[in-house]
This record gives structure tokens, C-alpha cells and sequence, in this order.
């Protein structure tokens, strides 16, 4: 797909988004790694894409059970680039990105046929540059690329993302206003609507740039449903939400972490987590229409979050 002329098509989920509150997924690959899968790998959980791919159908469903309405698909690490160091054709990388949306899809069908009624959504993880790379630059940005490189990094993973028909394309996790241009970019003509999410520090992105400025490069952008902040902190998304909803009047997505802390020397999360229903409450008085969680979050605490904005 290379056409420029295609606009989004009207989006069930950004009517939803609209009429009230909906309840996302938490972090795929905890759920996997607590299912006994080993993620220690470059490719993390799209390494089982090829080996273990009922494994992902098996944690979407999960998620859907819990009680979440969207699962976001098991290609946030998914790239060309990283196929090829594993020597994985671009043919087969192609088929890999895509099936990635149709197990999403598949653990929707054996949602519904295990009485879930409510809709369900599939997102298309579109994980940073600095994801591919595996060295942790998804968490500080500024790789040394112009936005021009960044997008001809991104455009093909999300044609392909794109023609295999999800819900949404998740731009997630991305640390740098300059790689948001240019997802934003990206994204263009594709016909399939998307949500920007930044990780951040306080009131600024993980390369330092004000949310302010961050948040406002999507705000006249017609494919983006909803904007704000993921792999963060709890305490770091109750100013983000605020921001994200006056400098761009779109619905605001939040999924934190759990709010314990990753120790890259033992490679173990620390402490506790801090993630409540009462900071859920506050994230939705604020503007926040799509919730759930990301690293450490799991399916007991997307059960909470859908109960708390469902029961309130």
C-alpha cells in the first residue's frame, strides 16, 4: 500500500471512545512470561510469532476474560530490521507482522464464543525505534536520526499492520517528540485510524521535550483517536492526562506500568506496585477514555480497572 489519498474510515472504537470509557489490555509479555515463556530475546514476545503463536492467541484471551475490550497485538518489537538479524526474510517477517493482528483476532472469536457480548478490538502494537535496537533507547530517545529517516524506518511495518486490518494502530511507548512527527507522518493515507502514546518523566517525554509540544503535533491529526502516555509510572499520569486533553480535545489513553522498577544489572523488577482503582477514577475525571496497563500490569488488575469504571 503506498497511496497517500486514503482517509481513516469511521471508527466503532472512536464512537466508543466518545460515548464513555473502555477498558484496554495489560503488559503481553508478563502474561506470557507467567504462562512459562522465556522472553529473554531481542525479539521478546515476537519471538513466539514463529514458534509459540497459540501462546499469544491464549494471553489475549486472557486479557478479553479479564475484562478488557481492546488487546494490543504482539508486534511492538515486530520490525524488518529485527527479522533480518534473526535471518528472517522480509516475505516471512511480512506474515509474521500479520498474524500477529489475526491471533488479537482469533483470541476476540474465542472470547465471544465463551459469552463475552460486549465489542472487541484489536490495536496493531507499533513499538519506537529504539525497540528494535534492544539496548533500552525506547526509554531515552534521540537515536541520532532526522524524522525523515525515522519515518522510512516506520512506513513499511505499518503498511503492513495496516492492510492486515486492525481495529487501530497502536503508536506506542515512543520517547521522542521528533519520532512522533514522524509516526504521524507515517500513518498518513494508511485508512486505519491510530492512538499516540509517549512514555515519560513528569511533565516532559523521556528525551526531555514539554508534553506540551509533544501532545500538540497530533492534535490536528484526523487519524489519531486518542492520545497520551504508556509505560510510565502511575504518578506520572495524572499531569499527562490533563495535558493531552487541553492541547488536543481528543480522549486520552493511559497504561502504566504497575509502578515497580526494572533493575537492568539483575534483570528483575524491584518494589512494589502502586497502581489503584482510585488513581483510575482521577485518570477518568481528567479525560481519560481508554485505560489499562502496561509491564507488570495483569489480568487481575484489568479485571479491577473494568469493575471500577464500570460499577462507578
Amino acid at each position: 500500500m503506498t497511496s497517500d489519498t486514503r482517509s481513516p474510515a469511521p471508527s466503532p472504537l472512536a464512537e466508543a471512545l466518545a460515548a464513555g470509557t473502555v477498558v484496554l489490555d495489560g503488559g503481553l509479555s508478563n502474561q506470557l512470561e507467567s504462562a512459562g515463556h522465556d522472553l529473554s530475546d531481542e525479539l521478546w514476545s515476537a519471538r513466539l510469532l514463529a514458534e509459540r503463536p497459540e501462546a499469544i492467541t491464549e494471553a489475549h484471551l486472557a486479557y478479553y476474560l479479564a475484562g478488557a475490550s481492546v488487546a494490543i497485538t504482539s508486534s511492538y518489537q515486530a520490525t524488518f530490521e529485527g527479522f533480518a538479524q534473526r535471518g528472517t526474510g522480509r516475505e516471512e517477517a511480512a506474515g509474521l507482522l500479520r498474524l500477529s493482528v489475526e491471533l488479537a483476532r482469533e483470541a476476540a472469536r474465542q472470547a465471544h464464543a465463551e459469552g463475552v457480548t460486549r465489542p472487541l478490538w484489536t490495536a496493531a502494537s507499533v513499538g519506537p525505534y529504539g525497540a528494535m535496537l534492544a539496548d533500552g533507547s525506547e526509554y531515552r530517545g534521540r537515536y541520532g536520526l532526522s524524522v525523515d529517516e525515522l519515518e522510512r524506518f516506520h512506513r513499511p511495518r505499518l503498511e503492513v499492520l495496516a492492510d492486515a486490518g486492525p481495529d487501530v494502530l497502536a503508536l506506542e511507548t515512543v520517547p521522542d517528540a521528533d519520532e512522533a512527527a514522524a509516526l504521524l507522518r507515517a500513518v498518513r493515507g494508511l485508512g486505519v485510524p491510530a492512538w499516540l502514546s509517549y512514555t515519560v518523566d513528569g511533565a516532559h517525554t523521556r528525551a526531555g521535550q514539554p508534553l506540551e509540544e509533544a501532545f500538540g503535533l497530533a492534535a490536528d491529526a484526523d487519524e489519531v483517536i486518542a492520545v497520551g502516555v504508556n509505560c510510565c509510572a502511575p504518578g506520572d499520569v495524572d499531569g499527562a492526562v490533563e495535558i493531552a486533553a487541553r492541547v488536543t480535545g481528543k480522549p486520552v489513553v493511559v497504561y502504566p506500568n504497575s509502578g515497580e522498577a526494572w533493575d537492568a544489572g539483575a534483570r528483575a523488577w524491584t518494589g512494589r506496585s502502586s497502581f489503584t482503582s482510585e488513581q483510575v477514577r482521577a485518570w477518568r475525571t481528567a479525560g481519560a477514555r481508554l485505560i489499562g496497563g502496561c509491564c507488570r500490569v495483569g489480568p487481575q488488575a484489568v479485571t479491577s480497572i473494568a469493575h471500577t469504571l464500570t460499577t462507578d
